[in-house]
Order: C-alpha cells, then structure tokens, then sequence
C-alpha cells in the first residue's frame, strides 16, 4: 500500500500543501469551510505526517536549510520557531546556517545551495544579489526571503518606516519634543539589514512632519547590544538638555535603556519614557511599550510560501495562493514605560 503523503492530503481537498499545513498547525488564517475540507480528507486517507515515510515514497531529501544571521537574537528564534512548527507539521527537516560575518554571508548564500541536496530555501534578513537569485533559479532550489526584499524572489516583510513613526509619533503625541534615537550603526551595516536605515528614516520622517528640528545629539548608534544601549543612555542622560523620550531600534536595546535608567534612579516614565521594536516575548514581563511585528507569524507564513513553491511545477508559488510579497502590519502596544510629558517637571533638577 502506499505512503499517503501531504500532497495526496491537499488534492483530495482541493488545497495547497500550505493549507494542510496550516490546518495541522491550527492557523486562524484557514476558513472554517476549507479546515472542515482538509481534516476530512486526512480522515479518509488516514495521513499520519512522517519524514521518514514521505523521503521514501517522494525520493527526495525531505530538508530545508535556513540562513539565518545572528540566530540567537530574539526576533530570530521567534522566527525560528514559526518556520519550524511548519516544517516539521509538513514532514520537513531544517537544515540551520548561522551568518555573522560578510564571508559566512556569502559562503552560504553560494555554497550552500550547491553543495546540499535541499528542497527549498528560507533566508530572513539577508538580501542575494541578482547573480545569487540566478544561481538558486538555475540549481532549482525554491528560495523565500523573510525581513528582506528581492523583486524576483517571494518575500514576508513588515513595513519598519512605518513603525517606526506610528511609535515616535505616539511620543509626540503625548508631548514628547526631546526625543532620542539609539539604534545600530548606519554606515557600519556590512550585511546590509534593510531595518537598520529603515527605522531611522521613520524617526526622522516623525519628526520632520510634526515639525520638531532634529538634533544630532540625541541620535546615538553603535553595536547592537542591550549593553551598548546601556552605555548610549547614560551619554544621553549626560547632556545638558537629556531627553524626555527615548526609541530604541529593538526591545533588546530598549532593555539597556531601561537599565540605564535604573542605574540613575530615574522614574520610567514619569521621567523618562521609553518605546522599543519587536515585542519579543519577555517583553510583556518588563512592561516594555513596544511596536509588535509578528515574529513567530512572519516565520510561519514564510515557511507555507517555501512549501507552495516545492509543491509547484516551476519552484514558483501560484498566484491563487495568495501575493508573492507580504507585507504583514504592525501595531504599537502601549504598556507602562510610556507617558506624557506633562508629568514631568523639565525645570526640575535631576541627580544624575
């Protein structure tokens, strides 16, 4: 008797093999009339997923290898963690490069497709080059692009100028007109991470449409690091004039703001209010005001995009399944290390 194998499950339902996927993994994103659909016909088919089973019945290698940079940041494990409860729900191994240098970058991105026997690619925040898309079309790996962008290849984004300003703009809103940036280097970004110039432009743009003059003082950018964070604020709280407000490129940094804080006795936030970017999980215990990107949905929605492509004739996800480039919202979560400016008193001396 032969294997039943997910593709069997999806066209006894009508379906892509992301929607079994989805369905097995519970997704909200499934109408309730197609998940009736899908688990009938896992019912009638009797399909249990198993990698084993499906490497011997499809002949192929059953894994996908993810290039990742920096994997153990937070906003990548919540990643990981999307992509990985696909994968494995749809019987596929994952296959984990890590990047932290422009040679390992590269060494992945042209090595790697070549030198493994892979059915698909997944790469977050790292952008190929033309010659490298060229590469993984004419090698016949499917490739998907997760927080990057590539006109040629499918991608799963957020729009981080927009954040970006919804979150300083809430600043202002609240009263805030001395407000610092601490972010990552700007000419000092060898893999070229989009967000690092995208969140800054947003906090310029906030600015510039509110009407209030930039003030370099207040842009402070370094290594990413919640210590680095740490060591720009208190340069921050040092200024004649310190800032009432501070936006943190990551919660990450925002971490070390809030701990430079604790280290100068300063109330967050009746005297100094702080937002940080991703809403990573321990996020919510620091009470931390966040812009929330979905992390571990941008993953998962990646990874169904990768598993669309593999099941096509052409490597190339249908357009029935939905839009090659997915731009996913964000939503500022106000918490409690944000408020306005008229409870603190700015002719007040501070004991810094």
């Amino acid at each position: 008797m032969a294997t039943v194998t997910i593709r069997d499950v999806a066209k006894r339902a009508g379906v892509g093999i992301a929607t079994v996927s989805r369905v097995l993994n519970e997704s909200p994103l499934v109408s309730d009339e197609t998940r009736h659909r899908v688990l009938a016909a896992i019912a009638e088919l009797d399909y249990s997923p198993s990698a084993v089973a499906r490497r011997l019945s499809r002949g192929k290698s059953m894994a996908v290898a993810v290039i990742a940079p920096f994997f153990t940041r937070r906003s990548y494990v919540e990643r990981l963690q999307g992509i990985e409860n696909v994968l494995s729900t749809s019987g596929y191994d994952l296959i984990l490069y890590n990047v932290e240098t422009v040679a390992r970058r590269d060494e992945c991105l042209r090595a790697v497709p070549r030198g493994e026997r892979l059915d698909g690619l997944l790469i977050l925040s790292l952008t190929p080059d033309d010659d490298e898309v060229r590469q993984f079309a004419a090698l016949g790996v499917p490739a998907v692009l997760i927080d990057a962008y590539h006109p040629a290849l499918p991608t799963v984004q957020i729009d981080d100028v927009a954040g970006t300003r919804t979150a300083v703009q809430y600043l202002i809103d609240l009263g805030h007109r001395r407000i610092a940036y601490i972010g990552e280097t700007l000419d000092q970004n060898p893999l070229k991470f989009q967000p690092i110039n995208d969140r800054y432009q947003g906090y310029r743009a906030a600015l510039d449409e509110a009407g209030i003059p930039f003030c370099p003082e207040y842009h402070r950018q370094g290594k990413y690091g919640w210590r680095e964070a740490r060591h720009m604020t208190h340069e921050l709280l040092d200024l004649p004039e310190p800032p009432t407000a501070v936006f943190a490129y990551s919660d990450t940094m925002a971490f070390g703001v809030l701990e430079a804080a604790q280290q100068r006795g300063l109330d967050v936030p009746g005297q100094l209010s702080v937002i940080g970017f991703d809403d990573v999980e321990i996020a919510q215990y620091f009470r931390l005001t966040t812009v929330r990107q979905p992390l571990h949905e941008s993953g998962a929605r990646g990874a169904e995009l990768l598993l669309e492509c593999m099941d096509s004739d052409d490597g190339v996800a249908s357009p029935a399944v939905g839009p090659r480039h997915i731009v996913q919202p964000t939503e500022l979560v106000i918490r409690s290390t944000t408020a306005n400016v008229a409870t603190i008193d700015l002719n007040a001396e501070v004991a810094y």
